[in-house]
Protein backbone atom coordinates (compact mmCIF):
# COMPACT_ATOMS: atom_id res chain seq x y z
CA UNK A 1 0.00 0.00 0.00
CA UNK A 2 1.21 3.15 -1.12
CA UNK A 3 2.05 6.01 1.79
CA UNK A 4 -0.54 8.46 0.10
CA UNK A 5 -3.48 5.65 0.44
CA UNK A 6 -2.26 4.64 4.14
CA UNK A 7 -2.56 8.41 5.05
CA UNK A 8 -5.88 8.89 3.55
CA UNK A 9 -7.01 5.67 5.26
CA UNK A 10 -6.07 6.95 8.73
CA UNK A 11 -7.78 10.45 7.38
CA UNK A 12 -11.00 8.66 6.96
CA UNK A 13 -10.66 6.44 10.12
CA UNK A 14 -9.78 10.00 12.30
CA UNK A 15 -13.21 11.84 10.81
CA UNK A 16 -15.43 8.62 11.63
CA UNK A 17 -13.90 8.78 15.41
CA UNK A 18 -14.41 12.53 15.83
CA UNK A 19 -17.68 12.06 14.70
CA UNK A 20 -18.38 9.45 16.70
CA UNK A 21 -16.80 11.80 19.42
CA UNK A 22 -19.09 14.57 18.60
CA UNK A 23 -22.06 12.77 18.75
CA UNK A 24 -21.85 11.24 22.03
CA UNK A 25 -20.34 14.86 23.76
CA UNK A 26 -22.79 17.14 22.56
CA UNK A 27 -25.49 15.72 24.03
CA UNK A 28 -23.81 14.96 27.37
CA UNK A 29 -23.18 18.75 27.14
CA UNK A 30 -26.64 19.78 26.02
CA UNK A 31 -28.07 17.34 29.14
CA UNK A 32 -25.66 18.84 31.49
CA UNK A 33 -26.43 22.14 30.22
CA UNK A 34 -30.38 21.34 30.71
CA UNK A 35 -29.77 20.20 34.30
CA UNK A 36 -27.00 23.27 35.23
CA UNK A 37 -30.52 25.65 33.97
CA UNK A 38 -32.90 23.70 35.78
CA UNK A 39 -31.36 23.67 39.37
CA UNK A 40 -30.38 27.30 38.57
CA UNK A 41 -34.16 27.76 38.18
CA UNK A 42 -35.36 25.54 41.01
CA UNK A 43 -32.47 27.74 43.23
CA UNK A 44 -33.89 30.82 42.34
CA UNK A 45 -38.22 29.63 42.62
CA UNK A 46 -36.94 28.04 46.01
CA UNK A 47 -35.34 31.29 47.36
CA UNK A 48 -38.12 33.12 45.94
CA UNK A 49 -40.39 31.37 47.64
CA UNK A 50 -39.01 31.90 50.97
CA UNK A 51 -38.50 35.36 50.25
CA UNK A 52 -42.63 35.34 49.78
CA UNK A 53 -43.34 33.22 52.87
CA UNK A 54 -41.19 35.55 55.18
CA UNK A 55 -43.11 38.74 53.85
CA UNK A 56 -46.31 36.84 54.13
CA UNK A 57 -45.35 36.07 58.02
CA UNK A 58 -44.83 39.89 58.33
CA UNK A 59 -47.74 40.99 57.21
CA UNK A 60 -49.19 38.41 59.59
CA UNK A 61 -47.68 39.72 62.19
CA UNK A 62 -48.43 43.42 61.45
CA UNK A 63 -52.01 42.71 60.84
CA UNK A 64 -51.99 41.06 64.69
CA UNK A 65 -50.37 43.99 65.61
CA UNK A 66 -53.16 46.28 64.48
CA UNK A 67 -55.49 44.18 65.79
CA UNK A 68 -54.12 44.25 69.26
CA UNK A 69 -53.69 48.43 68.94
CA UNK A 70 -56.96 48.45 68.45
CA UNK A 71 -58.22 46.24 71.07
CA UNK A 72 -56.94 49.27 73.61
CA UNK A 73 -57.96 52.27 71.37
CA UNK A 74 -61.61 51.61 70.84
CA UNK A 75 -64.51 50.44 72.29
CA UNK A 76 -66.50 48.84 69.61
CA UNK A 77 -65.31 47.40 66.21
CA UNK A 78 -66.94 48.76 63.22
CA UNK A 79 -65.97 48.93 59.72
CA UNK A 80 -64.76 52.75 60.37
CA UNK A 81 -61.52 50.90 62.25
CA UNK A 82 -58.07 50.75 60.59
CA UNK A 83 -58.01 46.95 60.89
CA UNK A 84 -60.90 46.81 58.28
CA UNK A 85 -59.14 49.62 55.33
CA UNK A 86 -57.35 46.85 52.94
CA UNK A 87 -56.18 49.38 51.04
CA UNK A 88 -53.81 51.13 53.71
CA UNK A 89 -53.20 48.20 55.94
CA UNK A 90 -49.63 47.20 55.54
CA UNK A 91 -48.63 49.90 53.15
CA UNK A 92 -45.88 50.65 55.77
CA UNK A 93 -44.80 47.40 55.37
CA UNK A 94 -43.75 48.20 51.89
CA UNK A 95 -41.01 50.11 52.33
CA UNK A 96 -39.33 46.93 54.34
CA UNK A 97 -38.66 44.53 51.88
CA UNK A 98 -36.20 45.24 48.58
CA UNK A 99 -37.31 42.83 46.43
CA UNK A 100 -40.32 41.09 48.20
CA UNK A 101 -44.17 42.76 48.38
CA UNK A 102 -46.94 42.12 50.86
CA UNK A 103 -50.44 42.57 51.31
CA UNK A 104 -52.79 42.37 53.98
CA UNK A 105 -56.17 42.06 54.98
CA UNK A 106 -58.65 41.24 57.68
CA UNK A 107 -61.89 40.06 58.26
CA UNK A 108 -64.45 39.79 61.04
CA UNK A 109 -65.46 36.64 61.77
CA UNK A 110 -67.54 37.78 64.69
CA UNK A 111 -69.83 39.42 61.50
CA UNK A 112 -71.17 36.26 60.52
CA UNK A 113 -73.13 32.89 61.39
CA UNK A 114 -71.03 30.45 63.52
CA UNK A 115 -72.44 27.09 62.03
CA UNK A 116 -71.67 25.10 64.97
CA UNK A 117 -74.33 27.10 67.35
CA UNK A 118 -77.00 25.54 65.11
CA UNK A 119 -77.93 23.05 68.32
CA UNK A 120 -77.65 24.33 72.09
CA UNK A 121 -74.49 23.99 73.96
CA UNK A 122 -73.82 24.25 77.46
CA UNK A 123 -77.38 23.21 78.11
CA UNK A 124 -76.90 19.83 79.98
CA UNK A 125 -79.68 17.26 78.29
CA UNK A 126 -80.23 19.78 75.22
CA UNK A 127 -77.31 19.17 73.03
CA UNK A 128 -79.01 17.55 70.38
CA UNK A 129 -82.23 20.16 70.29
CA UNK A 130 -82.04 23.38 67.79
CA UNK A 131 -81.01 26.53 68.72
CA UNK A 132 -84.28 27.80 67.02
CA UNK A 133 -82.86 31.43 66.64
CA UNK A 134 -79.54 30.38 65.03
CA UNK A 135 -82.24 27.95 63.04
CA UNK A 136 -84.33 30.44 61.19
CA UNK A 137 -80.85 32.72 60.49
CA UNK A 138 -79.61 29.88 58.57
CA UNK A 139 -82.53 29.34 56.78
CA UNK A 140 -83.06 32.80 55.81
CA UNK A 141 -79.40 32.99 54.83
CA UNK A 142 -79.86 29.63 52.57
CA UNK A 143 -83.39 31.11 51.06
CA UNK A 144 -81.72 34.51 50.46
CA UNK A 145 -78.70 32.84 48.60
CA UNK A 146 -80.65 30.51 46.72
CA UNK A 147 -83.64 31.46 45.98
CA UNK A 148 -84.40 28.48 43.53
CA UNK A 149 -83.60 25.70 46.52
CA UNK A 150 -87.40 24.58 47.59
CA UNK A 151 -88.48 25.10 51.48
CA UNK A 152 -88.18 20.73 51.41
CA UNK A 153 -84.37 21.11 50.11
CA UNK A 154 -83.46 24.03 53.07
CA UNK A 155 -84.79 21.63 55.27
CA UNK A 156 -83.13 18.79 54.07
CA UNK A 157 -80.22 20.68 54.55
CA UNK A 158 -80.32 22.43 57.74
CA UNK A 159 -81.67 19.01 59.37
CA UNK A 160 -78.52 17.35 57.64
CA UNK A 161 -76.01 20.00 59.01
CA UNK A 162 -77.32 19.90 62.45
CA UNK A 163 -76.88 16.22 62.40
CA UNK A 164 -73.50 16.31 61.31
CA UNK A 165 -72.74 18.59 64.43
CA UNK A 166 -75.04 16.94 67.09
CA UNK A 167 -73.51 14.42 69.02
CA UNK A 168 -76.60 11.67 68.62
CA UNK A 169 -76.88 9.47 65.71
CA UNK A 170 -80.50 9.98 65.08
CA UNK A 171 -81.84 11.41 62.32
CA UNK A 172 -83.42 14.81 62.24
CA UNK A 173 -87.13 15.09 60.70
CA UNK A 174 -88.16 18.94 61.62
CA UNK A 175 -89.74 20.20 58.25
CA UNK A 176 -86.87 17.62 56.18
CA UNK A 177 -84.70 14.97 57.10
CA UNK A 178 -81.32 15.09 58.07
CA UNK A 179 -78.83 12.34 57.41
CA UNK A 180 -75.95 10.80 59.60
CA UNK A 181 -73.00 8.02 59.15
CA UNK A 182 -76.19 5.55 57.66
CA UNK A 183 -76.59 7.27 55.20
CA UNK A 184 -73.27 8.17 54.35
CA UNK A 185 -72.33 4.82 54.36
CA UNK A 186 -75.46 4.10 52.08
CA UNK A 187 -74.14 6.77 49.88
CA UNK A 188 -70.64 5.01 49.09
CA UNK A 189 -69.06 8.00 51.35
CA UNK A 190 -65.61 7.18 52.73
CA UNK A 191 -66.66 8.95 56.00
CA UNK A 192 -68.78 9.26 58.83
CA UNK A 193 -70.83 12.30 60.67
CA UNK A 194 -68.60 14.30 62.89
CA UNK A 195 -71.05 14.59 65.41
CA UNK A 196 -69.06 17.25 66.77
CA UNK A 197 -68.46 20.89 66.24
CA UNK A 198 -67.17 21.55 62.90
CA UNK A 199 -63.18 22.17 62.61
CA UNK A 200 -63.29 24.37 59.27
CA UNK A 201 -66.09 25.64 57.11
CA UNK A 202 -64.73 23.31 54.31
CA UNK A 203 -66.30 20.86 56.13
CA UNK A 204 -69.69 21.78 54.48
CA UNK A 205 -68.85 20.21 51.08
CA UNK A 206 -69.09 16.65 52.61
CA UNK A 207 -73.17 17.03 54.64
CA UNK A 208 -75.85 15.84 52.45
CA UNK A 209 -77.41 18.53 50.07
CA UNK A 210 -74.17 21.06 49.97
CA UNK A 211 -73.70 21.27 46.23
CA UNK A 212 -70.59 23.30 45.02
CA UNK A 213 -72.85 25.76 44.25
CA UNK A 214 -74.45 26.31 47.60
CA UNK A 215 -71.25 26.09 49.61
CA UNK A 216 -69.88 28.65 47.21
CA UNK A 217 -73.09 31.24 47.67
CA UNK A 218 -73.08 30.53 51.74
CA UNK A 219 -69.74 30.23 52.79
CA UNK A 220 -68.63 34.01 52.52
CA UNK A 221 -71.55 34.32 55.18
CA UNK A 222 -70.55 31.37 57.99
CA UNK A 223 -67.92 30.40 60.32
CA UNK A 224 -66.83 27.43 62.94
CA UNK A 225 -65.40 30.64 65.25
CA UNK A 226 -66.75 32.80 67.27
CA UNK A 227 -69.00 34.00 70.32
CA UNK A 228 -70.31 30.79 72.65
CA UNK A 229 -73.93 32.18 72.31
CA UNK A 230 -73.69 32.98 68.63
CA UNK A 231 -73.64 36.71 68.69
CA UNK A 232 -72.95 38.66 65.55
CA UNK A 233 -71.76 41.89 65.34
CA UNK A 234 -74.22 43.86 63.31
CA UNK A 235 -71.32 46.85 62.75
CA UNK A 236 -69.35 44.81 60.44
CA UNK A 237 -72.01 41.97 59.47
CA UNK A 238 -72.73 41.59 56.02
CA UNK A 239 -75.62 42.37 53.62
CA UNK A 240 -76.94 38.54 53.07
CA UNK A 241 -75.76 38.25 57.26
CA UNK A 242 -77.91 41.44 57.89
CA UNK A 243 -80.87 40.04 55.81
CA UNK A 244 -81.05 36.90 57.47
CA UNK A 245 -81.23 38.13 61.20
CA UNK A 246 -84.80 39.24 60.95
CA UNK A 247 -88.24 38.21 58.81
CA UNK A 248 -88.80 41.39 58.99
CA UNK A 249 -85.78 42.52 57.28
CA UNK A 250 -85.63 42.90 53.05
CA UNK A 251 -83.02 44.21 50.77
CA UNK A 252 -84.60 47.64 50.92
CA UNK A 253 -84.03 47.82 55.21
CA UNK A 254 -80.33 45.99 54.54
CA UNK A 255 -79.66 49.08 52.29
CA UNK A 256 -80.89 51.76 54.80
CA UNK A 257 -78.84 49.81 57.64
CA UNK A 258 -75.25 49.66 55.42
CA UNK A 259 -75.96 53.21 54.47
CA UNK A 260 -76.64 54.39 57.99
CA UNK A 261 -73.24 52.21 59.37
CA UNK A 262 -71.04 54.01 56.44
CA UNK A 263 -72.09 57.33 57.67
CA UNK A 264 -72.15 57.08 61.31
CA UNK A 265 -69.33 57.43 63.66
CA UNK A 266 -68.01 54.91 66.71
CA UNK A 267 -70.91 56.91 68.44
CA UNK A 268 -73.47 56.75 66.76
CA UNK A 269 -73.01 52.38 66.35
CA UNK A 270 -72.13 51.90 70.17
CA UNK A 271 -75.23 50.82 70.84
CA UNK A 272 -76.59 47.13 69.27
CA UNK A 273 -79.93 49.01 68.84
CA UNK A 274 -79.00 51.47 66.27
CA UNK A 275 -80.52 49.69 63.63
CA UNK A 276 -83.72 50.67 65.16
CA UNK A 277 -82.96 54.18 64.88
CA UNK A 278 -81.38 53.94 61.10
CA UNK A 279 -85.22 51.92 60.68
CA UNK A 280 -87.26 54.94 62.10
CA UNK A 281 -88.88 51.77 64.61
CA UNK A 282 -88.93 50.75 68.19
CA UNK A 283 -89.75 47.42 67.96
CA UNK A 284 -87.54 44.51 68.49
CA UNK A 285 -86.98 43.38 64.62
CA UNK A 286 -83.86 40.99 65.59
CA UNK A 287 -83.34 38.92 68.46
CA UNK A 288 -82.14 41.10 71.78
CA UNK A 289 -79.56 38.79 72.87
CA UNK A 290 -78.20 37.80 69.25
CA UNK A 291 -76.52 41.28 68.59
CA UNK A 292 -72.96 42.88 69.62
CA UNK A 293 -70.71 45.54 68.98
CA UNK A 294 -67.54 43.99 69.48
CA UNK A 295 -65.50 41.46 67.64
CA UNK A 296 -62.85 38.71 69.18
CA UNK A 297 -62.58 36.65 66.18
CA UNK A 298 -60.83 37.55 63.03
CA UNK A 299 -59.78 35.88 59.83
CA UNK A 300 -56.08 37.51 58.60
CA UNK A 301 -55.09 36.88 54.96
CA UNK A 302 -51.08 37.86 53.83
CA UNK A 303 -49.78 37.26 50.84
CA UNK A 304 -46.20 37.50 49.70
CA UNK A 305 -44.50 38.02 46.00
CA UNK A 306 -41.14 37.76 45.37
CA UNK A 307 -40.60 37.74 41.40
CA UNK A 308 -43.23 35.32 39.70
CA UNK A 309 -43.72 33.63 43.39
CA UNK A 310 -46.67 34.36 45.58
CA UNK A 311 -47.42 32.70 48.86
CA UNK A 312 -50.51 33.33 50.91
CA UNK A 313 -50.89 33.20 54.18
CA UNK A 314 -54.43 32.87 55.75
CA UNK A 315 -54.98 32.53 59.66
CA UNK A 316 -57.99 33.04 62.48
CA UNK A 317 -56.82 35.02 65.30
CA UNK A 318 -58.83 35.30 68.85
CA UNK A 319 -58.07 38.83 70.38
CA UNK A 320 -58.29 39.75 73.93
CA UNK A 321 -57.09 42.78 76.03
CA UNK A 322 -53.80 40.79 76.56
CA UNK A 323 -52.89 38.96 73.38
CA UNK A 324 -54.21 38.15 69.64
CA UNK A 325 -53.74 34.09 69.79
CA UNK A 326 -53.50 32.23 66.59
CA UNK A 327 -56.63 29.08 66.07
CA UNK A 328 -55.46 28.45 62.79
CA UNK A 329 -52.74 28.24 59.74
CA UNK A 330 -52.56 27.63 56.62
CA UNK A 331 -50.41 28.57 54.02
CA UNK A 332 -50.87 28.08 49.95
CA UNK A 333 -49.46 28.91 47.00
CA UNK A 334 -51.08 31.93 45.03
Amino acid sequence: MSVRKLIANNRGVALIITILILSLMVPMALRFMSFTFFYQVSAQNFVSGIKATRAAESGIEYASAVLFEDASSNEIDSLHDAWADSRTLGSELKTLFDDAGVSVKIVDISGKLNINRLILTGQAGKENHFDDVQKNIFTRLLEATNPDLKEEEIGNIVNSVKDWIDPDDEVTEEGGVGAESEYYAGAGKAYACRNGPMESIEELRLVKGITARIFSDISPYLTVYGDKKGKININTAPKQVLKALSDDIYNEEVDTLVEYRDESDENGLKDRFWYQKALNTQEDLIYPDLLTTESDYFELISTGASGATKKRITCVVKRDDQTVKILSWKIDDE
